[in-house]
């Protein structure tokens, strides 16, 4: 069978590609340009398992393409949708994108003779901002929009209109909504999920602000897609893909524990919260963080876990893995 992924090149879609291959399913990933397009790590993974890998050009921010991307296909992950690292001047720059582009997939979809069935990347970021961080959150909630960032605004409403999409046409869709994601890199690309740990690897935060998250591996994530994707009584559901919560000076003490010996300087004390807000006035990432800090939004994946037999490895070891691989490929200067 032939899955399509939408944003092949990206971090998560790749560890997806690879779940797909070593599973035996033939894939069909999206790029914007064929000419341009990175997929030299992503032909590697092919070569490795023998299994058949090919690649279209389609853009979701253009009507052209999209048929033919899913033609033949039994399935498609929309996998594809914008995480910037700042926060944008204006909240349409995210948010017409992922609802236009979500859809665009989805009308593809419902118009093919061939499509079973589509599982949608949304995020944790569509549940639980806007409202007090005094509960386990679960597949129930949603984010109000009135009350989020531009990316939370974005990754919401595109999953609703995924969802009134697939009321209207009879479309089957799942939705997964992960956390933070983190793991091994496949190429040197360093996403906005990445960049925390790279900068802790790097010596660039000799204190660590008051941020974390619910943290997923991304080849667990990968894993979830397959089983979402497998299991019939999945269709309809929306799966929260988390781990545990981590705040970011945890990460940096396990970080520190492993490569502090090896010579990597990492600090691991904690950062004033003065000193975030002045950081977030020269810098926009920083302006980023300081929307996140000292919220510890806890998820449960009881549901993924119950009904479709899915686990997740410690975040510790995503940590971890993530670094080993900036090491790996030159992202990070080996000691």
């Amino acid at each position: 069978m032939r899955v399509l992924i939408t944003g092949a090149t990206g971090y998560v879609a790749g560890h997806c590609i690879a779940e797909l291959l070593a599973s035996g399913y033939s894939v069909r990933g999206t790029v914007r340009d064929l000419r341009t397009a990175d997929v030299a790590h992503l032909r590697a993974l092919a070569r490795g398992t023998g299994g058949e890998l090919e690649f279209v050009e389609a853009d979701l921010a253009d009507d052209s393409g999209w048929i033919e991307a899913v033609d033949g296909c039994a399935y498609v992950w929309h996998v594809a949708s914008p995480f910037p690292s700042t926060v944008p001047r204006d909240e349409d720059e995210l948010i017409r994108p992922a609802i236009d582009g979500t859809l665009r997939v989805l009308r593809a979809a419902e118009s093919s003779d061939s499509v079973r069935r589509v599982v949608l990347t949304s995020s944790g970021a569509a549940v639980h901002y806007g409202h007090d961080s005094d509960r386990v959150f679960t597949e129930a909630d949603w984010t109000d929009p009135g009350k989020a960032s531009p990316y939370a605004k974005s990754k919401t409403l595109a999953e609703k209109a995924a969802w009134g999409f697939a009321r209207a046409s009879g479309l089957e869709l799942v939705v997964l909504n992960p956390g933070t994601v983190l793991g091994p890199m496949l190429n040197t690309d360093v996403n906005t999920s990445l960049e925390l740990i790279r900068r802790i690897m790097r010596g660039a935060l000799p204190v660590v602000p008051k941020i974390g998250w619910d943290v997923v591996d991304v080849r667990d994530l990968a894993r979830l897609h397959r089983l979402a994707m497998e299991t019939p009584s999945a269709a309809g559901n929306r799966y929260i893909a988390v781990g545990r919560f981590m705040w970011a000076q945890e990460m940096a003490s396990v970080l520190a524990g492993r490569y502090r010996s090896h010579g990597y300087r990492i600090g691991t004390g904690a950062m004033p919260y003065w000193l975030m807000w002045v950081i977030s006035r020269f810098d926009p990432s920083g302006r980023l963080a300081l929307t996140f800090w000292g919220r510890e939004d806890r998820s449960s994946a009881a549901k993924a876990e119950k009904e479709l037999g899915w686990t997740s490895r410690p975040p510790s070891d995503a940590v971890l893995d993530t670094a080993a691989s900036m090491i790996e490929l030159g992202v990070v200067p080996r000691r």
